[in-house]
């Protein structure tokens, strides 16, 4: 899935932090950063689809949290809807990689829409894991969001059991039924030390609270910050290119500023980037948000090249070599 040892992140190091041993302004690029597997395996079943339907095909939700991307699909013939009742009856509907409550495929079902599910099979396993401690009759504590897509399918797959615990200062308005039966589960793409703050508070409150069966943040999402934790004490600012609706990438500027980085920001484009967050910058460290196509980093190197930022230096943390399979629906056929 990824490199389970850390790697050298190769950073050349000076007595004065932020600044090169040559005085030189530098990016620090980090590495891994955008595309993850479930986002990887979404815009591209898309795109598939597309291919074997035609134009339109109708998304439900954005497909993945990216003005770009979904910019991009709306030219080639896609209609993003909020939710199914908006879609003809008969046509052919995606669900996003932020998967979907049950009630939703059954609305789904009830017009007649043929579907195809793009939900990240990370967001699935959270999915399989709620339905399962719902059956045995837990508490569920979900720590993520509210209002987020994610969040809002997985509590759909057992609305009386799950709680939605958004964040640490949420922790004193929950209650259980047994303290003997609580487990927490969590968004895919949350900071992993925020979430844990949340346990730690909510394992205060109930010391028998279970872990997951297995880790819920999606391992991109925690390479992705681990790499910018690496480079931020020795960054005068961190770009973080993603979209603003993008949990992931706002948690990315969170933890850049929490590891040392003097400023950070979101950028969607590099149109967005201020030139006057450069004054007196001498090392820039950019990475992206998981639903990010690589182009749009490639945009801000080339922005700060024009700045006079040519040394481009890779900090790489992980090595992710896990692929995702399209939808069944979407395969190419064995002969």
């Amino acid at each position: 899935m990824s490199s389970a040892v850390p790697l050298n992140v190769g950073i050349t190091r000076s007595a004065d932090s932020g600044v090169h041993a040559s005085g030189e302004k530098r990016v620090l690029l980090a590495e891994p950063r955008g595309y993850c597997a479930g986002v990887d395996r979404a815009v591209e079943t898309v795109e598939k689809a597309l291919e074997k339907h035609g134009a339109p095909i109708y998304v439900r939700k954005e497909i993945v949290h990216n003005r770009h991307v979904v910019e991009t699909l709306t030219e080639r013939g896609v209609i993003f809807v909020d939710e199914t009742d908006e879609v003809p009856e008969g046509a052919l509907l995606v669900f996003s990689a932020h998967g979907v409550s049950p009630a939703v495929h059954e609305s789904a079902a009830a017009r007649n829409l043929r579907t195809i599910d793009a939900t990240c099979p990370l967001v699935t396993k959270v999915h399989q894991e709620a339905k399962r401690f719902a059956r045995d009759d837990y508490d569920i504590l979900l720590i993520g969001h509210e209002g987020h897509e994610e969040v809002e399918g997985t509590a759909g797959e057992a609305p009386d059991h799950v709680q939605l615990v958004d964040g640490p200062e949420s922790v004193d308005a929950v209650s259980v039924r047994d303290e003997s039966k609580v487990i927490w589960l969590s968004q895919t793409t949350l900071s992993v030390d925020e979430t844990m703050q949340t346990v730690a508070r909510l394992r205060e409150k109930f010391p028998h609270l279970q872990d997951p069966p297995s880790d819920d943040i999606c391992y991109a999402t925690q390479n992705r910050q681990v790499a910018v934790k690496a480079m931020a004490p020795e960054c005068d600012l961190v770009i973080v290119v993603g979209s603003r609706n993008s949990s992931n990438s706002v948690r990315l500027v969170e933890v850049a500023l929490g590891a040392g980085a003097k400023a950070s920001y979101l950028v969607d484009f590099a149109r967005e980037v201020d030139p006057a967050w450069l004054d007196g910058v001498r090392t820039v460290g950019i990475t992206s948000g998981a639903s990010v196509p690589e182009i749009l980093v490639r945009g801000v190197i080339d922005l700060l090249a024009e700045h006079g930022f040519h040394d481009v230096q890779p900090v790489t943390t992980a090595n992710e070599t896990l692929v995702f399979a399209l939808p069944r629906e979407l395969r190419a056929a064995r002969h």
